[in-house]
């Protein structure tokens, strides 16, 4: 049977019906690969399973032409982490797992949209800490979403999904940015420029790829378009966003709040985000439901078997 390498523990299903169709080499470490070990492991299998922290940059392919590796199916829909034109320049293939993560990730973004405007996080810190001294008129008070404008940056199937959430469920206005024209199948208006968007809406949610073209995206000059009362969600790529930028746009109260899944350096997160109460952070949860890791674990899967037995590729990048 073909050699299969994957790259962290996967949930057991997935790893069952691995063992049906490769050998396999599971690393049992949760952390991101060094560089030595994606180079040995190029010359060591057929086919390997990474996934997000696993940098297969240009120089993990040098010399990799006759690699025994063909393929690299990435575990996730973003695939910023992996120089996909080094790696066909040297033979290699790259998947991914689209769909899957959908509604998961738009999950995260409707509740992160939530707990920012309702000041969720710091409500239950005050609980927590004992310190809630029961209702009163002015407690804790938060923006209310109905009527409210939600900008989405980037309209792909996340950024759709993101948008019938906040719509439908909390009665939002909709506008949004995308770098090419795109329809939509519900109430939502695309602006002409990012810049529009970010000064019309009372939430700004960013779904965007990763990649060069969308490195610090959201820096001091987009923040400083945004309204004052207004949030950034970003559930998208922590590098999106110039997280110095938006810890000063924070404590100059240039904007009300943030609602984070994901850092520029993760899973460092600044001390300045730490101890700012308008500010919610979670550890990257975006599709951390054992449903979607297995759906995503067998999409991985699909691809890696179509490879082994000479078929074409379910998602190639």
């Amino acid at each position: 049977m073909p050699e299969l390498y994957i790259t962290r523990p996967l949930p057991e299903r997935v790893l069952d019906r691995a063992g049906q169709h490769f050998n396999v080499t599971l690393r049992d470490q949760t952390t991101p690969l060094k560089k030595g070990e994606m180079r040995a492991a190029l010359v060591l299998y057929d086919v390997i399973i990474p996934t997000l922290g696993d940098m297969f940059t240009a120089d993990v392919f040098d010399g990799m032409e006759t690699a025994r590796c063909r393929l690299l199916a990435n575990f996730g829909v973003g695939y910023n982490h992996i120089d996909v034109a080094a790696a066909r320049q040297v033979g290699i293939s790259v998947t991914n797992t689209p769909g899957a993560v959908t509604d998961a990730t738009a999950d995260i973004a409707l509740m992160l949209v939530l707990m920012s405007a309702r000041r969720a996080g710091e409500g239950e810190r005050m609980v927590r800490a004992g310190k809630w001294q029961g209702w009163h008129p002015t407690q804790m008070l938060g923006l209310h979403l109905g009527g409210k404008t939600c900008g989405i940056i980037g309209m792909g199937r996340i950024g759709q999904a993101i948008a019938r959430r906040v719509h439908f469920g909390l009665g939002m206005n909709v506008v949004y940015h995308n770098r090419s024209p795109r329809a939509v199948d519900m109430p939502a208006r695309q602006m002409d420029s990012l810049a529009d968007v970010l000064a019309a809406s009372d939430v700004v949610v960013l779904a965007v790829p990763g990649g060069a073209d969308t490195h610090h995206l959201i820096g001091a000059q987009e923040l400083a378009c945004m309204r004052p009362h207004a949030h950034l969600v970003n559930i998208s790529r922590g590098d999106v966003v110039d997280e110095g930028a938006l810890i000063a746009a924070l404590q100059q109260a240039q904007i009300g709040g943030a609602g984070l899944d994901v850092y520029e350096f993760e899973p460092a997160v600044p001390d300045a985000l730490r101890a700012m109460e308008n500010v919610t952070l979670l550890p990257h949860l975006g599709t951390a439901a054992l449903d979607v890791r297995e759906e995503m674990g067998m999409m991985a899967l699909d691809n890696a078997i179509a490879h082994a037995t000479g078929q074409a590729l379910h998602n190639p990048v």
